[in-house]
């Protein structure tokens, strides 16, 4: 399934970089394109987060309700559900597909001979094994190709200079250029960015519920609450840094570049939407 979005996107990645000459711009252009197409996707899955918030309220009367009836209080949650015309897994569907664009452009920038110029396998195989020969068995074979081939053969060429910077580079294979560390670095940031929005969205969202529900709380259970909601948003922004640094520490400079022109786009994007969204609810 991943190699099958991994030739999709590449078919449009490379119809851009015809246009364009250079796989920097083209990975940007692609990006927004690729946002544009799921922004109803977006806008929807906002639409489901905000009306999901306003039944959480309902929810929990019902587990307190039947917290002695397990099967009694799954049966009103359901209910609940299906009266509201929303699906418990509705939030699922934006998570999956996040985990299809990561794994299918991993595919792509890592394998660009194959999923982008689509160049035959028998020469790919042929200058694979020559590459080996001279520099051994590496990671990223095609990027290799490209480095070493390029200059000899058009149909192996990608132009990969972007603002100084050679998007086939891997950080740690070239931790010596201090360069390479600029696109991952602008990456972790921007994704900190975003997760501190999510977080202080929910935690605004929280501490409504929590003040609309303070006469059924007693002061011990509300601290008890805030407290582990904040250490898990704490736990949160401190293991995704962590986690998407080890990803763009490991691969082509062309994914960090696609995931930090995605953050950009998708903090506006959630900036736009919660202004519109509560304008709406005012």
């Amino acid at each position: 399934m991943f190699k099958f979005f991994a030739n999709i996107f590449g078919y449009v990645l490379n119809f851009i970089y015809g246009i364009v000459s250079n796989y920097g711009i083209a990975i940007i252009l692609f990006t927004i394109l690729l946002k544009l197409i799921m922004l109803p996707i977006s806008i929807k899955q906002q639409k489901t987060m905000k009306k999901s918030t306003k039944i959480q309220k309902q929810v929990k009367e019902i587990q307190n309700k039947y917290k002695n009836d397990p099967t009694r209080m799954n049966q009103e949650v359901m209910e609940l559900y299906k009266k509201e015309n929303m699906s418990p897994f509705s939030g699922c569907l934006s998570s999956i597909l996040q985990i299809i664009l990561v794994i299918s452009m991993f595919y792509l920038v890592s394998r660009p001979l194959t999923y982008m110029k689509h160049v035959e396998p028998d020469l790919i195989q042929k200058y694979t094994q020559e590459l080996q020969e001279t520099e051994g068995n590496t990671s990223y074979q095609e990027i290799g190709i490209i480095r070493t081939k390029s200059a000899q053969d058009e149909r192996v060429n990608i132009n990969m200079n972007f603002l100084g910077l050679n998007l086939s580079s891997v950080p740690t294979q070239n931790y010596t250029d201090w360069k390479v560390f600029i696109i991952p670095v602008l990456y972790v940031f921007t994704s900190f960015v975003s997760t501190r929005m999510t977080s202080n969205i929910n935690k605004n969202k929280k501490k409504e519920e929590s003040e609309q529900e303070t006469k059924e709380l007693t002061k011990k259970e509300e601290e008890d609450n805030i407290d582990m909601m904040e250490e898990m948003n704490k736990n949160m922004m401190i293991m995704m840094p962590l986690m998407t640094v080890s990803i763009a520490l490991i691969a082509p400079l062309g994914l960090a570049l696609y995931w930090l022109i995605n953050n950009l786009f998708m903090i506006g994007e959630r900036f736009i939407l919660n202004r519109y969204f509560k304008s709406e609810e005012e």
